[in-house]
């Protein structure tokens, strides 16, 4: 007997204690079948959607008609069963076309209304639905020859799977519909998937007891005249349907593997239900025993990087018009490039790798002191060694054409390769299959070797031209890469060179202190105090020579930044410049100012202003010294009444580093003044006049609470 008769026979031959249920049962399917025609009465006469309106009329019309029929059933001479699943065939049919009409990616050739081509996945659910007409009128002919095989389970397969293919429908159409119009669909999804999700209940466990729950079945006129208002609201919101609609790759493949895994388990339920009547006393062990094996082996398939990329390929040359979803994939593409968590290179070869699902791949790049491409990095493939010459005819090839290269299409097709020699350690790369340029400015930077992938790929002009494309991207970054490597390396030297600039200025002063002695050594030798002050200047000299070597040292690379008191650190200045002519003078007008600045440098910086004003100024000049305050800051002054400088000159040459007025001067002296005193959140500041003199005012900030 046929599955939906099932139900009819379950009423019929039900006692006395069951005639309530007949009642109800009865009433859910009359009203349900008023419900649908109604609205398909509404639909047929307000509607202007054309195709889909008269789609969704039709389906509307098969459900009244088949409600009806079921209302009818206890009233009827029950000779009609076969009746009853073709009309609900025909309405789970013409719902499930409005859903793939609505879905218009499943069809190519749009736009080509007279001879549209249909997609597999259109031809699969049309099988299906043969499939089912088949089975229905196969079951029904082999319960009139043998009744005794009535009872199969098997029965309710196409039944279920039917369910689970409208379920995926609504969820595909609801996901892809655009955010801002899912207002105006959302109850249709909601109508039409919830039909689908208790035709699923009902026959799932129609499949798991071997016949119909009455229960469910009596509640099943019910739940479709709950559905029916949920359509009539959707159909007012969209007088024409007109919803843009994009398939997302990304949710047709887990919407694939969820179809794939639901027949996979169905069809291992059904093998372990055989195991476990045909098994005899055995028979549980061997259905527990095969079911866990069949979910054990369908996660590992699930998990497979093969099968994924196979079914990737699948879905991308069998649903849609063009290989690749560009926005994905460079989303993905750039998300790659970006990693923090792997070397760049590694990362230029696994984004190009997952363009075309290769599993390894080897990158070669450009040397100008090797003049060859030098191996640089290698993702899941052994160790190559070997280096490609530029000027070979190879790398000539790559370099002009800039052409993708397939290595088995070279093999076969050597003449569309204008007879370009292929390196020989090239082959012995295990399953390489193509050679990507990295091209920059019409200039060759390097190339990516791909293996073979893990699924068949078509190598067309599609993938031809995005892994020419992303080939141009990656090359644009690893060429920022080596300027930011080679950028740092030249900032490392700078700062090697600077900080030996700064040591030689250093020891100039030093240098000049010393021979300032030996000139007057021999004048005032025997002079007990210049003897003494001497010793303190020679000291002083050693005591600066090892604060220099201390800071070159790699433990003492951070300043040491503490509070000082200007007056004591002035005097200490002024004291170390006494022997010089003019000798600077000193005034103090707010003593105890403190500022947070590391001690020596800050002494060289101020030494050295002095230093140069005593050197500006003749000796009968006068250098002078000034301490003060100002709002939150202490001020400096250096003046002297030396040769001065012009307005130019201060602009253009004063703080630029070697430049000097001095014939033994670096030219570094001020410029290092400014950098250390900006630093440490002061200024700088100069006036000058020719022949008149200059002033510098350095500003700093005084030290917090103190």
């Amino acid at each position: 007997m046929s599955c939906c008769a099932k139900a009819a026979d379950e009423y019929l031959s039900s006692p006395r204690s069951l005639l309530l249920l007949t009642v109800m049962a009865t009433l859910s399917y009359a009203v349900a079948a008023v419900v649908f025609f109604l609205l398909s009465v509404l639909l047929i006469t307000r509607w202007r959607g054309r195709l889909y309106g008269s789609l969704l009329a039709t389906a509307c019309f098969a459900s009244s008609i088949w409600a009806a029929t079921i209302a009818g059933l206890p009233y009827q001479d029950y000779t009609y069963p076969l009746l009853i699943q073709i009309l609900e065939l025909s309405r789970d049919a013409t719902l499930t076309l409005f859903l793939v009409i609505l879905l218009g990616p499943f069809r190519t050739g749009e736009t080509d209304k007279t001879s549209p081509r249909l997609k597999p996945i259109t031809i699969a659910i049309a099988l299906l639905y043969l499939l089912g007409l088949a089975q229905i009128i196969a079951s029904n002919y082999t319960a009139s020859i043998h009744p005794d095989q009535a009872d199969s389970p098997y029965a309710f397969l196409t039944w279920v799977a039917m369910a689970i293919t409208g379920m995926i429908l609504v969820e595909q159409y609801y996901r892809n519909t655009p955010q801002e119009q899912r207002w105006g669909i959302k109850f249709v999804c909601l109508g039409i998937g919830g039909l689908f999700v208790y035709d699923f209940y009902l026959y799932s466990d129609a499949l798991l007891f071997r016949k119909i729950s009455p229960d469910i079945w009596a509640a099943r006129g019910w739940v479709n005249t709950l559905i029916a208002p949920l359509i009539g609201l959707s159909a007012a919101r969209n007088p024409k349907w007109v919803v843009g609609i994009a398939v997302s790759r990304h949710i047709l493949f887990y919407s694939s593997a969820l179809f794939g895994t639901a027949v996979y388990l169905l069809l291992m339920a059904a093998a372990g239900y055989y195991l476990r009547f045909s098994g005899g006393t055995w028979g549980t062990i061997f259905q527990l025993t095969f079911l866990f094996g069949a979910i054990v082996l369908l996660v590992v398939v699930l998990f497979s990087g093969t099968t994924r990329s196979w079914l990737k390929v699948f879905i991308s040359k069998h649903f849609f018009s063009y290989n690749y979803d560009y926005r994905e994939e460079w989303l993905r593409f750039t998300r790659t490039l970006s990693e923090e968590k792997t070397e760049l290179r590694i990362r230029v070869i696994k984004s190009l790798a997952q363009l075309v699902e290769s599993p390894a791949g080897g990158l070669w790049f450009k040397s100008d002191q090797h003049h060859a491409y030098l191996p640089i990095a290698r993702w899941n493939i052994p160790p190559v060694e070997t280096s490609v010459a530029m000027e070979s005819h190879f790398c000539q090839f790559l370099q002009e054409s800039s052409w993708v290269i397939d290595l088995y299409q070279h093999d076969s097709e050597s003449q569309k390769y204008a007879a370009m020699v292929l390196p020989d350690w090239l082959p012995t790369i295990h399953k390489a299959r193509w050679v990507v340029p990295l091209i920059l400015h019409g200039e060759l930077l390097g190339f990516v070797v791909l293996t073979e992938p893990r699924s068949k790929v078509e190598f067309n002009w599609e993938v031809r031209d995005l892994l020419k494309v992303a080939g141009r991207q990656a090359a644009s970054y690893l060429a920022q890469y080596e300027s930011a490597q080679a950028l740092s390396t030249a900032r490392q030297f700078e700062s090697f060179n600077r900080m030996s600039t700064f040591i030689v200025h250093d020891i100039k002063n030093l240098i000049a202190q010393l021979s300032l002695l030996l000139t007057n050594a021999e004048k005032h030798k025997d002079n007990p105090e210049f003897q003494q002050d001497m010793l303190d200047t020679v000291a002083l000299s050693v005591n600066k020579m090892k604060r220099m070597l201390e800071k070159l040292s790699s433990a003492n690379l951070h300043e040491a930044k503490t509070p000082l008191a200007l007056d004591v650190l002035l005097q200490r200045i002024i004291a170390s410049k006494s022997f010089h002519e003019p000798q600077p003078e000193l005034e103090i007008a707010d003593a105890e100012l403190n500022v947070v600045a590391d001690p020596s440098r800050l002494e060289r910086v101020l030494g050295h202003l002095v230093q140069n004003a005593i050197e500006a100024t003749p000796k009968d000049g006068h250098v002078k010294v000034r301490l003060k305050r100002a709002p939150g800051q202490a001020i400096i002054e250096i003046e002297d009444n030396g040769h001065g400088m012009s307005e130019q000159f201060i602009h253009e040459k004063l703080f630029t580093p070697f430049e000097s007025t001095k014939t033994a001067g670096m030219g570094i002296g001020v410029f290092e003044s400014r950098e250390y005193v900006e630093e440490i959140g002061g200024k700088l500041q100069v006036s000058s006049e020719v022949l008149k003199g200059t002033v510098f005012l350095v500003m700093l900030p005084l030290a917090p609470n103190l």
